[in-house]
């Protein structure tokens, strides 16, 4: 009878044998985080990446002269999903800082499209969008019922049909993003 050879790896390696690979969202946030943190160096910002785990924040940003600090949370998609949003959660809406922002990645277009949001607008934006959704009827004209999860949406009229007007009075038509399109100025802080 044969002998399997039965070595063991030491544990240092172990995680390279595992079936623990990293699954397709992790790496397309970590795209993310790396192509925002390019950008801010790009436009002469100072930024590294946050302690892995820190809360709500994945990249801390300063000036040259160190007058200005923020924090940023990278939210990133590639393109998949009809209503090309971006998920949320409800403790997003209550996330609300003049030194702390959003960066939306879209990787679903040519060009990589980032839009810099600040954090009081993204908490208003998704609270306002959720009260018009839990008002409306879903499928079959089911009642829809409170839920952890959000959506920012370039423009809501598609998803929430049945209110365009209200949708359109608050701001969240089409076209509502666009300022915050590569306007990385808006993080420069007085």
């Amino acid at each position: 009878m044969r002998k399997e050879n039965t070595r063991r790896l030491e544990p240092q390696y172990m995680e390279r044998y595992d079936n623990n690979t990293p699954s397709q969202s992790t790496l397309l946030g970590a795209a993310g985080q790396h192509f925002v943190l390019c950008q801010l160096l790009r436009h002469g910002l100072i930024a590294a990446l946050a302690p892995e785990g820190a809360p709500n924040t994945d990249i801390i940003v300063t000036d040259i002269k160190a007058k200005m600090q923020c924090a940023i949370q990278v939210k990133t998609r590639s393109g998949k999903g009809s209503d090309k949003g971006w998920h949320m959660r409800e403790k997003h809406e209550n996330i609300s800082s003049k030194s702390y922002f959003y960066c939306f990645v879209d990787f679903g277009e040519e060009s990589p499209i980032t839009y810099i949001i600040p954090s009081s607008v993204v908490a208003k934006k998704i609270k306002a969008s959720h009260v018009i959704w839990l008002k409306l009827r879903g499928k079959r004209g089911r009642k829809h019922h409170e839920t952890a999860m959000r959506r920012l949406l370039p423009d809501y009229t598609k998803t929430l049909k049945k209110a365009t007007a209200e949708v359109t009075k608050i701001g969240l038509g089409a076209g509502w993003m666009e300022q915050y399109r590569e306007n990385w100025k808006i993080l420069r802080l007085k």
